[in-house]
């Protein structure tokens, strides 16, 4: 059964999108900068980033671009995925 191009896009567009809102979320509650240090900490990394603070503006612009890759693979994904099984 062949996978739906527009859905797929759609779907990976939806999950990156969420997951850099909730990045969002986190900078605005001022919390960022806690679970960036935390993140790296565990992977042996020395934190040497800082955040800055939140701006609507950027905020939008991220989630746009996080969403408009994330449509974009998903759809690229669907037509290798498509081309791989065809019988």
């Amino acid at each position: 059964m062949p996978m739906s191009v527009g859905k797929a896009g759609v779907v990976l567009a939806v999950v990156l999108g969420a997951w850099h809102l909730c990045w969002s979320i986190l900078v605005a509650a001022g919390w960022a900068q806690a679970v960036a240090d935390f993140v790296l900490w565990m992977h042996f990394i020395k934190p040497v980033y800082v955040i800055e603070p939140f701006a609507i503006g950027r905020a939008a612009i991220l989630l746009v671009v996080t969403s408009a890759v994330g449509f974009v693979f998903g759809m690229v994904f669907a037509v290798v995925w498509n081309a791989m099984h065809r019988a």
